[in-house]
């Protein structure tokens, strides 16, 4: 039993809500029911979480709007849109897994378990070194090399380097970017983010003519290019 590890159940539903909660307590952690996006937001504001179980369909914030303010924490979409498009329109945009109701509840348990499992993993190598193609970002010693080359960055461009190598399908919006790196709240301003993105990518391409590592997703924000 690992009740250490704690998962976030974002669920307007009451009787699915108490449902996941259920299957997180059998499967030996500790659940927190949310019941809207706005009290969701609350929690996640509160308390770090090793999971978030969310639903798309939420009075307040949508599951859509809180799926852009998480970082590199595990997040299954459980929801009853079936469409293709929602399925990947999410999972690009940074869940790790998308289950549709009505679910089958040793599914979701295994799920669970299999995501909680690859981002211990991930974990483990971030204590090392964490990789893209030829790049190599070193967490421990807080530098980073592309083809064996270490580039002389800043620290707030290495703050975004590894938070794009953190979670290399995420596509981080200005928003995400800056607040996850400047902790201080995006008012719009884009300028701040426009110049370090256009800096980080010139030293990048200096060492790496021939491979772009910083994807641009036109109305979205950036991701590391796959």
């Amino acid at each position: 039993m690992n009740e250490s590890i704690n998962i976030l159940v974002v669920e307007d539903d009451n009787d699915i809500n108490r449902l996941l909660c259920n299957i997180i307590l059998k499967n030996g952690y500790t659940p927190k029911p949310a019941y809207s996006g706005t009290e969701a937001v609350l929690y996640l504001e509160r308390q770090n979480w090793d999971m978030v179980l969310l639903d798309l369909m939420l009075p307040g914030l949508t599951g859509e709007e809180i799926l852009t303010k998480l970082n590199n924490v595990p997040v299954i979409i459980i929801s009853a849109k079936q469409e293709t498009q929602t399925k990947v329109d999410t999972l690009r945009a940074g869940a790790d897994d998308y289950i549709t109701k009505p679910f089958d509840v040793d599914e979701v348990s295994a799920r669970i378990d299999s995501c909680l499992r690859r981002y211990q993993q991930m974990d483990v190598q971030a204590s090392q070194q964490l990789v893209h193609k030829n790049l190599v970002v070193d967490v421990d010693l807080k530098t980073a090399a592309v083809n064996g080359k270490t580039l002389k960055l800043t620290m707030r461009e290495y703050d975004i380097l590894l938070l794009l190598i953190s979670s290399p399908r995420k596509v981080f919006t200005k928003a995400n970017l800056f607040e996850s790196v400047w902790n201080e709240k995006f008012y719009g301003d884009d300028n701040t983010i426009n110049v370090h993105m256009s800096n980080l990518r010139s030293k990048l391409l200096k060492a790496a003519p021939e491979e772009e590592y910083i994807e641009t997703v036109w109305g979205m924000g950036y991701k590391l290019k796959s």
